[in-house]
């Protein structure tokens, strides 16, 4: 019986795959053969012992040491055990010259590369809804809101342009990053690859090589914590970028704003006591596992603060960060796609917004092109503030208040003041900037 929502709730097949004790295992004795693999190169054990660990250690299962290691306790050194036991007498070189995390982190460096495999590819799905968005809506002017209230036009585009241009910077973080968090070491009991002798560097390449990871520099027991601290940070960037998402749709979707809504399918129920309801569960959902990615990045920096060449609290704290941070981002970013690419968007809404505040939302507009035509720009913010605050006050158009304000009528006209609060003539260069992003950003978000 589940007693985590990672297990049936939340999180794709595939990353759990990832994480699940098979693929843990496996990683490990795929670890044990390319050590066995790079010992034999530089002749320190017998070829053919190597070649025999590489054609039988895959026979080793999880069921097998999983009993060793309740008769002695100690799950490593069961994995050990149990591939000996299948591979005759080459058995008895596994692990030779390692100590327990030369295998264990290096198994690790193994799942990270896969798991950023997985959250690459989703975030480049990402990337491309919405740069599709960001096209498709370029040229649709909204309001735009500071402090919640209504300011000058933006449009959609630039909205999805935005966001798009944060996912491509987490793409770039995770290429920067893969050098720094996909290694492996073979150092030995303390880092000094005494048991390895005068080869131990010369091993340790090798063996990475193999395994396609990149070798640590110089480490003690263990690979040093602030690889994983970053691994765990970087999920958290990406979570809270969604969560970013999130709660803007959330916010758009309120019913008095009402200009987007998450797809609803046709026999989707909404409340179990209002069935008018259409809520954004989706967007709310990952809103609320972000909170739960970013809470590892507390305990991935204390990890890296251990006793003298190693202790063992990261252990145990680990086998409940990588599974669950890497699941839940990688879920969030899967529903995330979803909701951009399913989300509908009421431009009849987004149109009667525009005009809520009877123009005042375009004071800026007027104020910049009175300054321009020669008024003091100083004089011209009060004078269209006064006009802006009774517009807001009495509810009546702005255009009306300034066409009746003679020194507003020395700069501009009637005509001149109507085009100066027309939103569609107030977006700047928001249309050439989502071209430019959506021109940088295409050739990153083809999936490799």
């Amino acid at each position: 019986m589940p007693v985590h929502p990672i297990e049936e709730r939340y999180g794709t097949p595939e990353m759990r795959a990832v994480w699940n004790e098979q693929n843990r295992f496996s990683c490990i004795v795929a670890a044990e053969v390319a050590l066995a693999q790079a010992e034999a190169i530089h002749g320190m054990i017998p070829r053919a012992a190597a070649d025999a660990i590489r054609q039988h250690a895959q026979r080793a299962s999880l069921e097998r040491a999983k009993e060793i290691e309740a008769e002695i306790n100690h799950d490593m050194m069961a994995i050990v055990r149990a591939t000996s036991e299948v591979c005759g007498d080459a058995g008895r070189w596994i692990h030779y010259g390692a100590t327990s995390n030369d295998i264990l982190d290096t198994a690790t460096g193994l799942q990270l590369k896969q798991a950023l495999n997985l959250i690459d590819e989703k975030l480049r799905s990402l990337l491309s809804t919405l740069l599709d968005r960001a096209e498709e809506t370029k040229t649709l002017v909204c309001v735009g809101r500071t402090h919640g209230q209504h300011g000058v036009p933006t449009t959609y585009g630039l909205r999805f342009a935005i966001w798009a241009s944060e996912i491509g910077r987490h793409i770039e973080r995770l290429e920067q990053m893969r050098p720094r968090v996909v290694v492996g070491q073979m150092t030995g009991a303390v880092g000094t690859q005494a048991a390895l002798g005068s080869k131990g560097m010369e091993v340790q390449a090798t063996m990475m090589e193999i395994l396609g990871l990149a070798p640590v520099d110089v480490s003690n027991q263990l690979i040093a914590r602030d690889r994983y601290a970053e691994y765990f940070m970087f999920c958290a960037n990406v979570a809270t970028t969604l969560d970013k998402i999130g709660i803007e749709l959330r916010s758009l979707q309120r019913t008095e704003i009402g200009e987007v809504e998450e797809a609803f399918g046709a026999n989707q129920v909404g409340s179990s006591t209002m069935p008018h309801k259409r809520n954004p569960i989706k967007s709310e959902q990952v809103c609320g596992l972000a909170r739960i990615v970013r809470s590892a990045v507390g305990p991935a920096l204390a990890n890296n603060t251990l006793w003298d060449e190693r202790d063992l609290t990261n252990s145990s704290c680990e086998r409940v960060l990588f599974p669950e941070s890497s699941l839940l981002t990688d879920h969030c970013i899967r529903v995330m796609i979803a909701v951009v690419r399913g989300l509908v968007i009421n431009r009849a809404a987004i149109r009667r917004n525009l005009g809520f505040l009877q123009g005042s939302n375009m004071s800026e507009a007027v104020m910049i092109e009175l300054t321009r035509k020669g008024m003091n720009r100083q004089d011209a913010h009060e004078h269209v503030r006064v006009a802006s605050m009774q517009a807001l006050a009495e509810q009546r158009p702005l255009a009306e208040l300034l066409s009746a304000d003679n020194e507003v009528n020395r700069f501009c006209s009637k005509k001149d003041i109507e085009r100066l609060l027309s939103p569609d003539n107030y977006i700047g260069t928001s249309i050439p900037q989502v071209e430019r992003v959506i021109q940088k950003l295409s050739p990153l978000s083809h999936i490799k």
